[in-house]
């Protein structure tokens, strides 16, 4: 939730003419047409020697005035907040924006006007007419935001809209709080499937490695709470001063990266239901179902960059930070975009050190160079499966072109279990089938898994 707090009036002086400029500057047509009369009505009475003429004259030009002094000092009277509910959501959902308008003077109101600024995708800019506040006053008024585009959006800067009794002035302020809705990919719910050789133990996605024996092999950790007292290690409790165990068995989980190729020359088309937009709303699914399966998740572009992070080589950490990572990830792929490279050498880079655990690749269009770089990136991996998108079908809505066919058997032939994404496909339903080819192809490597 963000506030937009109105300023108490201790200004300085200059500040103060500037406001009063702009309230000026807000008359509306009466207000001046009321002016230019008692001008004239004074011009002429100073000429004619009217003295009712000259009271008139005062009467009608001093109403509008008086009025723009009112609101120029009710401007600094009005305070609003506004908050967001959820403040991530997927693309095609909505969410819903509340706005709170407070009257913190001691008197009432006019008629209040509201308009929040929204960005066209989010839907037309919401208006709003609140009647009089009272003094300490507040009013609460809604309204829902919804966007087929992923993105970040902001919302705001609050307009206001103040106007006097007889119609005189009306005087707009901008309040300079705003808050910023994120629109991630669509995701799709994934089969639990399994490939063969998927290792057991905690989770779906965990492994267990044994500490060596030897004591110059042992590494402790700080006694716990419940540490069964006979797994204490002296020496190293005498060597740091605070109680130490022996980490005998140490939990390792299970490691996923996600590669998506974002290269311009890789894909065709745009908006919506492109296969660019099909392979963001893919990694994301991916990225989100091998969290929930217990994985130790990254996600890699064909830029190299990296995320969560280079904290734990790249990877979500703990079971405990699997939430944070993936909000970390889906912000990521809600601004996503093309890249200007022509390669994924540098994606191939950072998986050169060849303890990736399952790769899952959403990859574009592929000539035999980068399909060649593709295929050696299986040997890095324990085991690899790749969506391959040609973005000409997607244009033309036919079938799969033989170039396409001929890369997915070079992938194949490496090692990855490789499919091709026609139009619209669901990847719920792609998903099911790489288990499917993977259990027919499976080999003398059948280290990891996936599910």
């Amino acid at each position: 939730m963000t506030t937009a707090a109105v300023p108490d009036g201790q200004r300085g002086d200059e500040d103060d003419r500037g406001g009063l400029r702009a309230a000026l500057g807000g008359l509306t047509t009466r207000g001046r047409s009321f002016l230019a009369a008692g001008v004239a009505a004074a011009a002429c009475a100073y000429v004619l020697g009217q003295a009712d003429l000259l009271r008139v004259g005062l009467l009608l030009a001093t109403l509008p005035l008086i009025c723009v002094l009112v609101l120029h000092r009710t401007r600094y009277r009005v305070a609003a907040s506004r908050r967001l509910t959820p403040q991530r959501v997927e693309a095609g959902s909505e969410a819903r924006v509340q706005l709170r308008m407070e009257n913190v003077s001691k008197l009432p109101t006019g008629l209040l006007m509201l308009q929040d600024h929204v960005p066209y995708m989010l839907g037309p800019r919401p208006r709003f007419v609140l009647d009089r506040v009272e003094a300490g006053g507040r009013r609460e008024v809604s309204y829902r935001v919804r966007s087929d585009l992923r993105g970040r959006f902001p919302l705001g800067p609050l307009q206001l809209r103040l106007n006097d009794p007889f119609g005189m002035c009306e005087l707009t302020r901008s309040f300079s709080a705003y808050d910023t809705l994120t629109v991630v990919p669509r995701t799709e719910a994934l089969p639990p499937v399994k490939l063969v050789g998927e290792a057991s133990g905690y989770g779906d996605g965990q492994q267990r490695s044994l500490a060596l024996a030897g004591d110059d092999d042992i590494i402790p950790r700080a006694y716990r709470h419940g540490d069964d007292l006979r797994r204490v290690h002296w020496r190293s409790t005498a060597r740091y001063g605070e109680l130490m165990v022996r980490r005998e068995e140490q939990p390792q989980r299970a490691r996923c990266t996600v590669l998506l190729d974002t290269r311009r020359i890789a894909y065709q088309g745009s908006g919506p239901d492109s296969a660019f937009e099909w392979a963001v709303s893919g990694a994301a699914s991916a990225l989100v179902h091998m969290l929930e399966r217990g994985y130790a998740v990254r996600l890699v572009t064909d830029t190299g960059s990296s995320v969560p992070g280079e904290g734990t080589e790249g990877f979500a950490g703990s079971a405990q930070d699997s939430a944070e990572s993936a909000g970390l990830m889906m912000d990521t792929l809600a601004v996503v975009d093309h890249s200007e490279g022509g390669g994924l050498s540098r994606a191939s880079d950072v998986l050169r050190g060849g303890d990736e655990g399952l790769l899952v690749a959403f990859v574009g269009d592929l000539d035999e160079e980068q399909a060649a770089l593709t295929a050696r990136m299986r040997n890095r991996t324990g085991a690899a499966v790749a969506f391959v998108l040609d973005s000409g079908t997607w244009l033309t809505g036919g079938a799969v072109a033989g170039a396409v066919e001929d890369r997915i058997r070079q992938l194949r032939e490496a090692g990855w279990t490789a499919l091709a994404v026609p139009p619209a496909a669901k990847l719920a339903d792609l998903w099911q089938q790489a288990a499917g080819v993977r259990a027919e192809s499976v080999a003398a490597d059948t280290y990891g898994g996936w599910s």
